[in-house]
């Protein structure tokens, strides 16, 4: 009779080895031989990860209200920030600022170090944004939001499940806060969105057209030149030193700058929803999805 503790090794095993050889890498973008680890589970739905300067990654649990911190040194995860406004998407200012997506009352906020909160936006012309979701800041200066409308049940009594813009937008704010203007009024859903590190081009995933658009970035924050990189929506998204993008739902899905498929990771969930790279050599693939948080171990390399 065969030991129950044996069996399930094993039966990990298989699903493992099944798991690793469903990965597509055509252009050798993940270490030979990695293996997707699950960090931590028990969340009830995990987004937003951000990475700081250290390597460390902040990601939220929105159900929870709370942000996380994954420690890239020990690996451990605690607590970064209870009552975190239902922060879901997130980026991190040059200056160890934290920017949040905090949907709870439709607003953008900033969060020190010690997880104090300012509000930088509330409002748009006068009316609450349907509900920030994810943001990417400028090197320059300066950062761009995406605001769908996604209705969240912890909304009674705060607002109403209508769109309270005239549409789902993309916003600029300025680093000064003293600009703030749509860029993009012509899509679906915008949601995932990120940008180069040379601050010249935007990548914008419309989720409600399964497309994703890359635009030219002028001096002034609008965007210019709209074009189509790839047939398939995004939730969260990253990119790499070799200017690969990275987009989610269906695990993680990777194109080259040309809008090429050039790799697939699986993931063990019914969605993943965000992603980004981590550790201070920004070689670790940081991943949530659903209830859990993973990580791969890549050869590119993630930027600011």
């Amino acid at each position: 009779m065969i030991n129950k503790k044996l069996l399930l090794a094993l039966v990990a095993g298989i699903l493992s080895q099944t798991a690793m050889s469903q990965i597509e890498d055509r252009k050798g973008i993940i270490v030979k031989g990695a293996e997707l680890v699950k960090v931590k589970d028990g969340f009830s739905f995990t987004e937003g990860p951000a990475v700081s300067r250290v390597g460390d990654v902040y990601f939220t649990d929105q159900p929870n209200d709370r942000i996380h911190v994954w420690n890239a040194i020990s690996g451990e995860v605690s607590v970064f920030k209870e009552n975190a406004g239902r922060s879901n998407g997130m980026y991190f200012k040059l200056d160890g600022t934290l920017i949040s997506c905090a949907d709870e009352q439709n607003q953008l906020w900033a969060l020190d170090s010690k997880g104090n909160e300012t509000v930088l936006v509330e409002n748009f012309r006068g009316k609450k944004l349907n509900g920030p979701n994810d943001v990417w800041v400028r090197p320059k200066g300066g950062m761009y939001f995406t605001d769908p409308l996604y209705v969240r049940p912890y909304w009674e009594g705060i607002r109403g499940n209508e769109l309270e813009q005239d549409g789902e937008h993309v916003y600029f704010l300025s680093e000064d806060g003293a600009e703030f203007f749509r860029v993009a009024e012509d899509l679906v859903k915008p949601n995932g969105i990120i940008g180069t590190p040379d601050g010249k081009y935007l990548y914008v995933a419309d989720i409600g057209d399964s497309k994703t658009y890359r635009y030219e970035i002028r001096e002034d924050g609008y965007l210019i030149n709209k074009e189509l990189f790839c047939e398939m929506g995004s939730d969260g998204m990253t990119i790499d030193n070799r200017g690969n993008v990275y987009l989610t739902g269906d695990g993680v899905t990777v194109f080259s700058s040309k809008g090429e498929k050039i790799a697939h990771i699986p993931v063990p969930a019914k969605w993943t929803a965000n992603v980004t790279f981590a550790a201070l050599d920004r070689k670790t693939l940081f991943i949530t999805a659903m209830d859990a948080v993973y990580t791969l171990q890549m050869k590119t390399r993630g930027v600011w």
